[in-house]
C-alpha cells in the first residue's frame, strides 16, 4: 500500500529545503545580515547589550533593583537605537517574509496531507471526514 519509504520522503524533504534555501526572499535575508555584521555601530550596540544584560542578571540575582531598572533602561534605549537603523528595519521584515513562507509552506503540507488521508479512505475533503466515518450511524 505505502508507495514511499520515510528515506525517500526525508529526501524529498531535504530537496525542498535546498530550493527554498536558494529563493529570492533568503538571498535578501544572507545581503541584509551580512551588512549588519559589516556594521560597526550596530556591532558595537549589540556587544554593549549583552554586556548590560549578563550585568542585568547579576543585579536580579543579588536583588540590586534600582542598578536593574537603570540597566534595564539602558538596554531599551540601546535596542531602541539599533531598531531606528534602516538596515535593521529591513533585516526585521525579512525574517517575518520567511518565516511566513515556512509556515504558508507547512501549513500546505500538513493540509494536503490531511487532504489526501481523506481521499484515500474515500472521505469527504470538503466535510474533513475520512472514509472510515461513512456508514457509522451517529446517535
Amino acid at each position: 500500500m505505502a508507495k514511499y519509504t520515510r528515506q525517500e520522503v526525508m529526501e524529498e524533504a531535504h530537496k525542498l529545503a535546498n530550493k527554498m534555501a536558494n529563493i529570492e526572499e533568503i538571498d535578501r535575508f544572507k545581503q541584509l545580515e551580512a551588512k549588519l555584521n559589516e556594521n560597526n555601530k550596530i556591532q558595537s550596540s549589540i556587544k554593549k547589550i549583552k554586556a548590560l544584560q549578563k550585568q542585568a542578571v547579576n543585579f536580579q540575582a543579588y536583588g540590586k533593583h534600582e542598578a536593574l531598572k537603570r540597566v534595564e533602561a539602558e538596554i531599551d534605549r540601546l535596542q531602541e537605537e539599533i531598531d531606528e537603523i534602516p538596515v535593521v528595519q529591513e533585516f526585521k521584515e525579512s525574517q517575518v517574509v520567511i518565516n511566513d513562507l515556512l509556515q504558508l509552506v507547512t501549513n500546505t503540507i500538513a493540509r494536503e496531507i490531511t487532504n489526501e488521508v481523506i481521499r484515500s479512505t474515500g472521505g469527504d475533503v470538503l466535510a474533513g471526514e475520512t472514509g472510515s466515518k461513512k456508514g457509522q450511524s451517529h446517535c
